[in-house]
């Protein structure tokens, strides 16, 4: 531990060595909790991310990964799971301090990473082609190949799994890969590299650096030595990487979050609404991609499920990490700033704060955990992500309304359905414009279960036996038998 950090700094993971990155320039890395500083992040520059990117092209042209056993792939990634979970505690404390979120949730970060590489672990001898018949003059049969050397892009939010779920895939299919860390949180994501260390990972395969997003972010995807990039972000900066990869033509995988909406019927068990509401939009602040920030209510129960929602929020306990409260900070005085501002207009232009609305007066970055109220479908709150515990409660009278009200963003990341009618239920589902659909408990589902959006949210999926096949490409190879 003591190569990662010492004297209160962050390094980078760097071919599997430790390295302080260019011309010893450096990041301040704040708890969000009480505004104190953490450490500081080495950032990585140029000099630093063309010594990764040579590492991962040596790593995969030698056949690090590539050309090791496969059975021997997956006992290496099942090495990598043991190794997170011996790091899990000290890496969950730097996670909660770095990032905000409670003491719990970052243990189950690690616990979730850990998962992710033995669910892929198992599957490094399973990557099978196919046979395909053309009559007795020929053999045809596809195989799976790897890209090469995978840039990975991680957003703050959940940096050790979302790391983990991408990673995790791509090793098993044989890729080098280069990880850019967020740079508000990057020292539990650099915990990972403490793993990858002790399990023996070779040399090369995997780097992660630190680094600030349009600087480091930008000369990774722009490099001619990448051959795939994954991102996880928002639609902006999706956008200019795609532009970025359109030049050279790179591949890319993108989950570009979303605005999901929760529809709940006449018959819906307001109860279990209740306990969906309580993770689907103040588990980590609002901080998540395919929270339910927006609840779409048959006006016959909307009364009652905004009061309850009220008294929901009003009754989550407030605090640091540490605690493990019901509610934690956003992660910067930045995104406290956004997020207010845009429930400040909201308000303006006509929806009532059945709970919350603004900022809470103490030390660190709190935003009182609100329920917005008569929410206009086509207005700015309703239409923009707003990653924070905000959500928002519109009515609705028929079926049909409700479900162009639901597919009325230009999102489509997750969707959720609440009713006891099976029939409906299906009808819904089938009907949301998702990746994902929901079925009477926000968050169903789990590592096995695909997860991707449509529209803005994204295209390609990780998350399941799904999302291996996007760390491969197709080879046919066709052979004449005549003569």
């Amino acid at each position: 531990m003591t190569s990662f950090l010492n004297d209160g700094l962050a390094r980078n993971f760097l071919a599997g060595a430790w390295a302080e990155g260019d011309g010893g320039k450096r990041i301040a890395v704040e708890d969000p909790g009480n505004g104190s500083p953490v450490a500081d992040c080495a950032l990585a520059g140029e000099d630093t991310l063309a010594r990764a990117l040579e590492a991962a092209r040596a790593s995969f042209e030698r056949g690090d990964l590539a050309a090791m056993q496969p059975s021997r792939r997956g006992q290496l990634m099942q090495r990598i799971a043991a190794e997170i979970r011996g790091i899990a505690n000290e890496g969950a404390e730097l996670l909660c301090r770095e990032s905000g979120k409670s003491l719990s949730a970052a243990h189950d970060e690690f616990e979730e990473a850990a998962q992710y590489f033995e669910y892929y672990g198992g599957m490094a001898d399973k990557i099978e082609g196919k046979s395909i018949p053309l009559g007795p003059d020929y053999a045809d049969f596809t195989v799976y190949e790897p890209y090469g050397v995978s840039a990975q892009i991680v957003p703050w939010n959940f940096p050790v799994s979302i790391a983990a779920r991408s990673l995790a895939p791509a090793m098993a299919a044989g890729n080098s890969v280069i990880i850019k860390s967020p740079e508000l949180d990057p020292m539990a994501l650099a915990m990972l590299g403490v793993a990858l260390e002790r399990a023996d990972v070779p040399a090369g395969t995997v780097s992660i650096l630190n680094g600030i997003g349009a600087d480091l972010g930008a000369r990774l995807v722009q490099s001619a030595a990448v051959d795939q990039i994954v991102f996880t972000g928002s639609v902006p900066t999706g956008q200019a990487i795609l532009r970025a990869a359109a030049s050279p033509v790179t591949p890319a995988l993108m989950e570009l979050g979303g605005k999901s909406a929760a529809v709940a019927f006449e018959d819906a068990n307001l109860d279990t609404l209740m306990s969906s509401l309580q993770s689907g939009i103040f588990y980590n602040a609002g901080q998540v991609c395919s929270a339910m920030s927006r609840v779409l209510v048959h006006r016959s129960i909307y009364a009652e499920a905004v009061e309850r929602a009220a008294a929901l929020a009003n009754g989550l306990s407030v605090g640091h990490g540490l605690d493990n409260p019901g509610l934690t900070p956003v992660i910067s005085a930045r995104q406290l700033d956004g997020i207010e501002t845009l429930v400040a207009t909201a308000r303006q232009s006509g929806a009532r704060a059945a709970s919350g609305g603004a900022r809470l007066e103490r030390e660190g970055y709190f935003m009182a955990p609100t329920i917005l109220a008569d929410v206009d479908p086509a207005s700015r709150v309703a239409q923009e992500e707003i990653f924070g515990p905000v959500t928002c409660f519109t009515p609705f009278d028929t079926e049909a309304e409700a479900i162009a009200m639901a597919n009325g963003t230009d999102f489509g990341l997750v969707a959720g359905v609440f009713t006891r009618d099976l029939a409906r239920a299906h009808r819904g589902a089938n009907r949301l414009r998702a990746g994902q659909v929901f079925v009477n408990e926000w968050f169903a589902g789990g590592i096995s279960t695909p997860f991707g959006g449509v529209g803005k949210s994204g295209f390609g999926r990780e998350k399941g036996l799904e999302a291996l096949y996007n760390y491969v490409r197709t080879k046919n190879i066709a052979i004449s038998l005549k003569g």
